[in-house]
């Protein structure tokens, strides 16, 4: 691996780790699915001159065969991303509301494990390792969400479940991608997943243009950095990168929203919770490191 593609990596996991606290403030001033909608309008928009000088760039490097039989499969996968974003990025944030930064982005991260359980039903390989790492990240959740009365949290329910859809988000991403030019199915994904959080928006909620005015921080680094900036990043460094080095450099975003609440909204995990995060980290670096040289996890 190129330094370069380490360091993009690398900051791809820490802007997806630290917005975790602009979600928790941005719940301050937006409902959950306003602050969504908002972002991922935000984050489609920023993508549009990443594509428009990507175009210029590549443009002599392109057929116009090749772009048109490519259009379908870049607007269905556009459109089923966007469909899955919406509903784990609102899982997400609603959970949020019950949890802390730190807890969410553990819990989120659980999807490493997850995609190559589902992978299963695709008829992907599965060894013992993964199995060792699904039960040890389990063990970790148990610390992490179970309280002492052996009580369920609301929050960590709502952030499995989106850490569940995250999931079949990735596996439709590793099917797509290789057909499709990845920056501009983003740009659809955003944009899609922004228009399906309108009606939930103005059905349950009470958007008002003062209120995302004092949330324009959170929703700034949320929208450019998380959806815009961070998602090309991750696009630009996993180029001629193994996917499973790949996914272990991403899985840093769990360690970074702890820190992150740590240092900017003062919060604090208990020993328990702390031995939690332990083991479902482990469970991440498990399962993504490769068995052997030949093969290669298609998850990133």
């Amino acid at each position: 691996m190129r330094p370069k593609n380490a360091i993009m990596l690398v900051m791809t996991a820490f802007i997806w780790g630290t917005a975790f606290v602009a979600q928790s403030v941005g719940m301050d001033y937006l409902g959950p699915f306003t602050f969504n909608g908002v972002r991922s309008f935000i984050g489609g928009a920023a993508l549009l001159p990443c594509i428009f000088i990507i175009g210029k760039m590549n443009e002599r490097g392109r057929g116009a065969e090749q772009a048109v039989g490519s259009r379908k499969g870049l607007i269905v996968g556009g459109v089923i991303c966007g469909l899955l974003l919406f509903a784990a990025s609102s899982l997400q944030q609603l959970g949020i509301q019950y949890s802390t930064a730190g807890k969410a982005g553990f819990i989120t991260a659980f999807y490493i494990v997850i995609v190559p359980v589902l992978g299963i039903f695709l008829k992907k390989k599965t060894g013992i390792k993964v199995w060792a790492a699904v039960v040890l990240a389990l063990t970790g959740l148990y610390f992490l969400c179970i309280t002492e009365t052996f009580a369920v949290g609301k929050g960590d329910v709502l952030l499995f479940l989106g850490a569940l859809i995250f999931s079949v988000h990735i596996l439709v991403i590793d099917y797509f991608s290789p057909r499709v030019d990845g920056v501009k199915m983003a740009c659809i994904q955003f944009f899609v997943c922004g228009a399906a959080s309108i009606v939930p928006m103005y059905a349950l909620e009470t958007p008002r243009i003062t209120d995302m005015a004092k949330g324009w921080l959170p929703l700034l680094y949320a929208g450019v950095l998380s959806c815009g900036v961070a998602y090309t990043l991750q696009i630009i460094g996993q180029k001629n990168v193994n996917p499973a080095i790949a996914s272990l450099i991403l899985s840093l975003e769990s360690c970074f929203s702890v820190l992150a609440g740590w240092m900017v909204l003062g919060e604090t995990l208990s020993v328990r919770e702390t031995a939690g995060c332990v083991l479902m980290f482990a469970a991440i670096i498990l399962a993504q490191l490769p068995e052997r040289k030949k093969e290669e996890m298609q998850y990133g």
